[in-house]
């Protein structure tokens, strides 16, 4: 039954054609990441092309992808409100004994 949930897709990433194995539900997901990676290191190659070698482009696009990422898991981070919710709830508690 899992096997029912998988598909077999082609992804064009700047260059390169790949074939990957994903979850219908992730199909999407996987489309967009291979469009925001063709996106980026082609930007990257129009400002760098002739400048930097081409390792050196897509290493700056990998940087500016990975440093979205981490950005944006630093706003979806929810353990400093946890934090201050438990050192409140803990002030509280004690105001009222």
């Amino acid at each position: 039954m899992a096997e029912e949930n998988k598909l077999r897709i082609r992804l064009h990433l700047y260059d390169t054609d790949m074939a990957v194995n994903v979850h219908r539900e992730d199909e999407e997901d996987y489309r967009n990441a291979a469009k925001m990676i063709t996106d980026t290191v082609n930007t990257y190659s129009s400002i760098l092309k002739g400048k930097k070698q081409e390792k050196e482009i897509l290493y700056a696009a990998l940087l500016d992808i990975t440093l979205r990422y981490v950005k944006e898991s630093k706003r979806n981070d929810t353990q400093p409100f946890s934090d201050i919710l438990k050192k409140l709830t803990t002030e509280i508690e004690d105001a009222l004994k």
